[in-house]
């Protein structure tokens, strides 16, 4: 109904240290969220009551990390106590170790668990401290490969949409050759399908390009296969949904991410479109050589 106020919402954004949780906070209090930063764990629920009932906050969102020490650990438990009477999702920001040292060193500020120990001893034992959070948390998103804007635009995507509930589905793209998305929930490889890169015509074009979905549309295993990873698809979201699952990251990889992924992700969005659900659609490596 045009005009209806959202329902009352809290993100709550934890994860590595230096991994951009400052970004995102910043990226969500842009587009209406009201945010606080290194909120104490225990005044977590009364912030939570205050964004229930307030008629003048409706959307918030906060940061608590590594600097809440051991108490820390207790956030998955509040967490789904505060579901009980409240949208409630939980948000982990990852990086790998060596995106981690590498902002720290650019940015010459001290690790919080530093002291005596290397910024990457610090790391190491910071993720092991936080594995069980990561666990629980609604989404995980790593930030390695991600500059500033890109992250913002993910989270914008992932958070601040006109759909206010049921399974946002992400389908990407990627290659092999530059990793596993860290993200995906699923993952199919499509190495098995003919390589345009092998046609001189098509190497440098993507999987976008007409001629290029056309040939890799040409043979039956392609059909099958988009046949039977629908099906699959189609049997699986619901069972998603039963289980409280907000948000899913399906990833179709080939050798380079540029032709036969990108044209299979793309038709798997339509297809899953037509069936009535939110799809997004992104293209890692399609980009890259």
């Amino acid at each position: 109904m045009a005009g209806r106020s959202p329902a009352p919402e809290l993100v709550i954004i934890t994860g590595l240290s230096g991994s951009g949780k400052g970004t995102v906070l910043k990226a969500l209090e842009d587009h209406g969220y009201y945010s606080v930063d290194n909120l104490p764990l225990d005044l977590i629920p009364k912030f939570a009551e205050l964004t229930k009932d307030s008629p003048n906050i409706r959307r918030a969102a906060l940061v608590v990390d590594i600097r809440e020490r051991e108490q820390l650990q207790r956030l998955p438990e509040i967490v789904a106590r505060l579901r009980k009477k409240l949208r409630t999702r939980l948000l982990f920001l990852d990086a790998d170790d060596e995106a981690l040292v590498r902002r720290y060193s650019e940015t010459r500020r001290p690790h919080p668990l530093g002291g005596a120990r290397s910024v990457l001893r610090s790391v190491r034992l910071e993720r092991r401290q936080l594995a069980g959070i990561r666990a629980a948390a609604d989404y995980v998103i790593n930030t390695s490969e991600l500059n500033v804007h890109e992250l913002r635009k993910k989270i914008v995507e992932t958070f601040c949409t006109e759909d206010e509930a049921g399974l946002q589905i992400y389908v990407m793209s990627f290659g092999f050759k530059h990793g596993l998305p860290p993200e995906s929930d699923l993952v199919f490889d499509v190495r098995f399908l003919p390589n345009p890169n092998y046609i001189p015509e098509f190497k440098r074009l993507t999987g976008k390009h007409q001629a290029v979905a056309r040939y890799v549309k040409s043979f039956p295993q392609t059909v099958e296969f988009l046949d039977r990873i629908t099906s699959l698809l189609l049997y699986l979201i619901p069972h998603y949904i039963a289980e409280g699952k907000s948000y899913l990251t399906i990833s179709f990889g080939c050798t380079g991410g540029r032709h036969r992924s990108v044209m299979i992700a793309a038709e798997v969005q339509r297809r899953l479109k037509k069936a009535g659900y939110s799809v997004r659609l992104s293209h890692r490596d399609i980009e890259k050589e």
